[in-house]
C-alpha cells in the first residue's frame, strides 16, 4: 500500500506541472485540475501519515536514550497516541483507495413511465416526478424537462428530465427500479386500496467525448408535437425521434418549440442510454464483479413499496421500513438515500477487504 501511496503522490506533484504548461488549452487544463482534485483525500492522508511516522521515529529514539522516569512516561504516552492516530488513518487510506464510482460527479438523466395500473399507475408517475424535483430543489440542484407525455387528469405516462448539481448521480443512482404504490385512487368511487407501480431508470449524462454517435447510424424524423387527445400544439414539425440504427433505441423529444432544441435534447438521451449500456456491458465482463446489497438497478427489479394508508416506504433492497411517506413524497429523501449509500459503502469497503 505505501508503494500506492507514493505513486499517488508523485502523480499529483507530476500534475502540478501538466497544468503550469497545458494553461493555455482549457479543455486539457480542466482534465488535470479533476484528476489532481480526486487525489488530494489521498495525498493529504499519506502526508499525514509520513508526519506520524517521523514524530513516532523521534518518540521511540527518545524512549530508548531517556533515563528520567517522567519524560520516559511521557514518550510511551506520545507513542500510543501516535499509534492510534496511525491506525486511524490507515483505516481512512484504505477506504480512500477503494476505487470510487466514475459516474458519481456527473448530472442525471431520470426517466419515469407508467407501468401496472392504467391512470392510477400515471398519477403515481407524476407523484414522483415531483417527488425527485423537489429533492432537487432542497439540494440545490437544477431540473431540466427533456420529454413529457401527460395525460388528460395530471398523470404522467413518461417523463425524461435532467439533473444537474453536484453529486446528483452519487445520491439519486439508487432510484433506478420498479417503486410499487399501495393506495386508494382518486378514480376509486368504492375505497378500495389498489397496487400500481412506475419504473424510474436513472443514467449518468454522457459528454459527446464519452459516447461517439456516427450520423450515419441515425434515423431522425421530425413531426407535428400534438398535446391531448391529439389536439395541435405546434404549427410546424418540431418534434423529433431518433433512432439508433445498430441498438434499435428510439427517443422523441417535442416538448420545445424548436426542432434543433428538441433534436439537442434527444441526444442528450440517446447518448445517456448508449452509455448506460456500454458500462453494463463491461460490469457483466468482468466476472470479479458481484452484485451489491443495494442492487443492481435493473429496470425489473422492484426496490420499493409506499403504501399511502399505512403513510409506510419500505426500500426491499436493505429492508427499510419508515412512517413518514407524507415526508418523503415532498422531497425529504436524505433518510432513505443516506442508509442506501452507507449500505453500499459497507459493502464496497468489505469486498475491497477482501480481495487485499
Amino acid at each position: 500500500m505505501l508503494e500506492k501511496l507514493a505513486e499517488i503522490e508523485a502523480r499529483y506533484q507530476e500534475l502540478n506541472q501538466l497544468m503550469a504548461e497545458s494553461s493555455n488549452d482549457i479543455p486539457q487544463l480542466t482534465a488535470y485540475a479533476k484528476e489532481q482534485a480526486s487525489l488530494e483525500e489521498v495525498v493529504q492522508l499519506y502526508s499525514n501519515l509520513q508526519r506520524v511516522e517521523r514524530e513516532t521515529a523521534g518518540a521511540e529514539e527518545a524512549l530508548a536514550e531517556e533515563e528520567d522516569d517522567e519524560l520516559l512516561e511521557m514518550a510511551r504516552l506520545e507513542i500510543q497516541e501516535l499509534t492510534h492516530e496511525k491506525d486511524a488513518l490507515l483505516e481512512q487510506i484504505r477506504a480512500a483507495l477503494v476505487p470510487k464510482d466514475p459516474n458519481d460527479d456527473r448530472n442525471v438523466i431520470m426517466e419515469i413511465r407508467a407501468g401496472t395500473g392504467g391512470e392510477e399507475a400515471a398519477l403515481f408517475a407524476a407523484d414522483l416526478y415531483r417527488m425527485y424535483s423537489l429533492y432537487a430543489e432542497k439540494q440545490g440542484w437544477k431540473t431540466e424537462l427533456l420529454s413529457s407525455n401527460p395525460t388528460g387528469i395530471g398523470g404522467l405516462k413518461e417523463m425524461i428530465f435532467l439533473v444537474k448539481g453536484q453529486g446528483a448521480y452519487s445520491r439519486l443512482k439508487f432510484e433506478g427500479g420498479v417503486h410499487r404504490v399501495q393506495r386508494v385512487p382518486v378514480t376509486e368511487t368504492s375505497g378500495r386500496i389498489h397496487t400500481s407501480t412506475a419504473t424510474v431508470a436513472v443514467l449518468p449524462e454522457a459528454q459527446e467525448i464519452d459516447v461517439s454517435i456516427n450520423p450515419d447510424e441515425l434515423s431522425i424524423d421530425v413531426y407535428r408535437a400534438s398535446g391531448h387527445g391529439g389536439q395541435s400544439v405546434n404549427t410546424t414539425d418540431s418534434a423529433v425521434r431518433i433512432t439508433h440504427l445498430p441498438t434499435g433505441l428510439v427517443v422523441t423529444c417535442q416538448d420545445e418549440r424548436s426542432q434543433q432544441q428538441n433534436r439537442m435534447r434527444a441526444l442528450a438521451v440517446l447518448r445517456a442510454r448508449l452509455l448506460e449500456m456500454e458500462q453494463r456491458k463491461q460490469q457483466e465482463e468482468e466476472t470479479a464483479m458481484r452484485r451489491s446489497l443495494v442492487g443492481t438497478g435493473e429496470r425489473s427489479e422492484k426496490i420499493r413499496t409506499y403504501n399511502f394508508p399505512q403513510n409506510r416506504v419500505t426500500d426491499h433492497r436493505i429492508n427499510l421500513t419508515i412512517y413518514t411517506l407524507d415526508q418523503m413524497v415532498d422531497g425529504n429523501l436524505d433518510g432513505m438515500v443516506d442508509a442506501l449509500v452507507t449500505t453500499h459503502e459497507s459493502e464496497r469497503l468489505a469486498t475491497a477487504g477482501a480481495g487485499t
